[in-house]
């Protein structure tokens, strides 16, 4: 995406709460031009917490309270990082990262929520589940139903008698049954913050639904099957749930900012009373000149204030104050479709109240799934001829989609002439070059990719892998690289930071594999471009396309399907777990792969921007053989299959299926996935057929989804498939 003027001021929203999801969509409804927003966060997808109780009881599906956060930064033009925060050094300016290098900012809001994680109480980090954060808690319960339904024990204990307890205990009553769920709290009584109207109805609600209330009973101790009492009684619990209290998290400690119980202090415009560049908001967050309880109304609310002063920050504004409401009212969940409302000490119940919360609930999430992808500027009105078409359709495609396409490439590689040097024994057409430098065979490729990710430290991470996919093909050791970095326009700090970063980044590929970066060349330009030339040392015969006999098996060691996933991606039709799992699978380096296979392999490329398809005619046209492929057999990305049943393509494509009608292939999406263009995609291998079984297991143990796709054969070029 071009920028409309040069970007001068990072903002970093650490956390993606429910405050920065509805900051990241006001965002994208009105993005401020020259400020760069970054969201960190360990997942894709972040939980809404008001839907919890309902999915433990069964009314929701865990996709219906999820906020797709990959979506939704794609929307509000934000790159998202998919790490955890672990430090800010506000000296520096630097957001520390568990996984990667700081992220710089000018700005930061904190919205990472709290944890019911209990520390110090023995046994809970081993044998228990802390309610928050709500995404772990979730997929734990997921995982004791699938016991349960199994024929695992099913009795449960929920210590913490507050509201997030008692919901989350009616909710486990109506899912597991009458008699299979405690409560247990330590203080004479639950729901302490209630009026006794409200207490004595939700606790008749715990009694019609068989769940025992254990009120001034601390628990001692937790262990795989039980939770003992400080009385010294054992009850038995195969899924214990810790709802008691809430925690900050511990890193915020080390910050320097001003901490109220280990929550960030702020005053009235949501910034830290100790460093107004610092915001926090929500859960995790204590407000100083009006202090509140704990709930996502508050976290909700604070949004637009955030947004706004965010802006002002930005732009020389003036802030505004946010002023919270003294009470709210809280509608809590009975388990079986019912709900008791309680505000001001006024409470009533019913299966209407539950409606209405859901319809409340629901009209939230509603506010993340009403999201377009941003227009493309229209064409002008007068143009050359055939300027339209060519304009026409889906934006241009990143990655290896953006390839020039394999015949266009084909006919431009003929024009050119034969290797006239000695020393060079490989010119175009194979996948590197390779030169003779004494007694040393040396290969030598580029690659570039164009953006696809705001995430420009994960491009760059790619970028490397993929450039490195034409050395480790020809079983080469990587030996020296240049960068070759275009940014778009930005302040002269931003592309320090910005420079560091992707270097950084592409180090971190390089460094393991024995490859040096050396220099290469910056530029600034309409859009972020990040390209590597590699050299390697190939010994004496490196390992071409041309080598391939009928018998040989091939082998495939990363899953299909990453063009799609970024072209459906880019137009807002993508999970966002299956965003996240298709660039882990891009930036999954792939050295000890090509260890292992070049030893054995007859021949050897990786598959890129023409596709499976297109690769492997390369192969087979270098080799003389035939190939048939069991679709079956291929390891294939998540959500790929469907977005390709949808009628969803990269750009790439249709230039890519031009080899279909040469081609005995079914009406199948798996045949049309040999097409879809691969970015940092697996290395194909053509091995011995008797040594293919014990290779694919030894890639499996190195966490390779290898497979054995098909054989070769006799005769003229061609694939074929079943």
């Amino acid at each position: 995406m071009q920028e409309a003027l040069p970007l001068t001021r990072d903002v970093v929203l650490i956390g993606g709460g429910h405050t920065h999801a509805l900051v990241l969509r006001a965002w994208g409804m009105a993005p401020l031009p020259g400020a760069r927003l970054t969201v960190v966060n360990p997942d894709p997808a972040a939980p809404y917490s008001g839907m919890l109780p309902g999915l433990v009881a069964g009314h929701y599906r865990r996709d219906d309270l999820m906020i797709d956060l990959v979506r939704l930064a794609r929307f509000a033009g934000a790159r998202l990082i998919l790490d955890r925060a672990v430090g800010i050094d506000r000296d520096r300016r630097m957001v520390h990262l568990s996984g990667r290098g700081p992220v710089r900012y000018d700005l930061a809001s904190i919205d990472i929520g709290i944890t019911s994680d209990m520390p110090d109480l023995p046994g809970f980090a081993a044998h228990a589940h802390p309610a928050k954060p709500l995404a772990d808690f979730a997929a734990a319960w997921e995982g004791h139903l699938a016991r349960v339904t199994a024929g695992g024990p099913a009795d449960a204990v929920v210590i913490g008698g507050g509201v997030a307890g008692v919901e989350l205990a009616l909710a486990m009553a109506f899912r597991l049954g009458a008699g299979r769920v405690t409560l247990v709290e330590a203080a004479g009584a639950i729901l302490p913050d209630l009026a006794p109207g409200t207490r004595a109805t939700l606790a008749a609600e715990a009694r019609r639904l068989g769940v025992a209330l254990r009120a001034g009973a601390p628990v001692a101790a937790v262990d795989a099957g039980h939770v003992t009492l400080a009385s010294g009684e054992r009850l038995v619990s195969a899924f214990t749930c810790g709802a008691a209290g809430a925690s900050a998290q511990g890193w915020l400690s080390g910050t320097g900012l001003d901490l109220h119980q280990g929550f960030v202090s702020v005053g009235a415009t949501l910034a830290s009373v100790t460093d107004p560049a610092i915001f926090a908001v929500g859960d995790c967050a204590h407000l100083t000149h009006a202090p509140r309880p704990k709930a996502g109304v508050y976290a909700v609310r604070q949004a637009p204030v955030l947004f706004d002063n965010l802006r002002a920050a930005l732009t020389g504004g003036t802030p505004r104050p946010y002023r919270p409401q003294r009470d709210y009212l809280k509608l809590i969940s009975c388990g079986d479709r019912r709900a008791v409302a309680d505000r001001s000490g006024l409470r009533t119940s019913g299966a209407l109240l539950w409606r209405w919360k859901d319809w409340i609930d629901r009209r939230f999430m509603a506010r993340f799934a009403d999201l377009a992808p941003m227009e493309t500027a229209a064409p002008p009105g007068l143009a050359a001829l055939g300027a339209a078409e060519e304009a026409a359709g889906q934006p241009l495609c990143g990655g290896c989609a953006a390839k020039v396409g394999r015949g266009a490439l084909s006919q431009a590689l003929a024009a050119l002439p034969a290797p006239r040097r000695a020393d060079v024994l490989i010119g175009a057409g194979d996948d590197a070059a390779v030169l003779r430098i004494g007694k040393t065979t040396q290969v030598l490729t580029t690659d570039t990719l164009r953006a696809f990710t705001a995430d420009w430290g994960l491009l760059a991470r790619i970028a490397a892998v993929h450039a490195l996919g034409d050395v480790w093909a020809m079983g080469a050791a990587p030996q020296a690289v240049l960068a070759q970095v275009v940014l778009p326009r930005m302040s002269a700090p931003l592309q320090s930071a910005t420079l560091a970063e992707i270097l950084a980044a592409a180090a971190d590929v390089f460094a393991p594999e024995g490859a040096e970066i050396v220099g290469g060349h910056t530029a600034l330009g309409a859009e972020l471009s990040v390209g590597f030339t590699v050299t390697g040392l190939a010994g004496a015969a490196p390992v071409g396309q041309s080598g391939a006999r009928p018998g040989d098996a091939l082998i495939l060691t990363k899953a299909l399907g990453t063009g799609v996933i970024l072209a459906a991606e880019m137009a807002m039709q993508a999970r966002g777990a299956d965003v996240a799992a298709a660039l882990a699978a891009m930036a999954r380096p792939q050295g000890a792969a090509a260890r292992l296979l070049a030893p054995q392999a007859r021949a050897m490329t990786d598959v890129t921007g023409f596709g499976l398809a297109g690769h492997l005619m390369g192969l087979l046209e270098a080799s003389g053989c035939a190939a048939r492929l069991d679709l079956r057999a291929l390891p294939v990305l998540d959500g790929a299959l469907d977005l390709i049943g949808q009628g969803i393509r990269s750009t790439l494509h249709s230039a890519n299926a031009a080899l279909r009608p040469a081609m005995m292939l079914p009406e199948d999406p798996r045949a049309e996935l040999l097409f879809n263009p691969e970015t940092a995609g697996g290395l194909l291998a053509a091995v011995p057929g008797p040594e293919a079984p014990s290779l694919v297991a030894a890639l499996r143990t190195e966490g390779f989804p290898a497979a054995i796709i098909g054989t070769l054969a006799e005769g003229q070029p061609a694939i074929s498939a079943d």
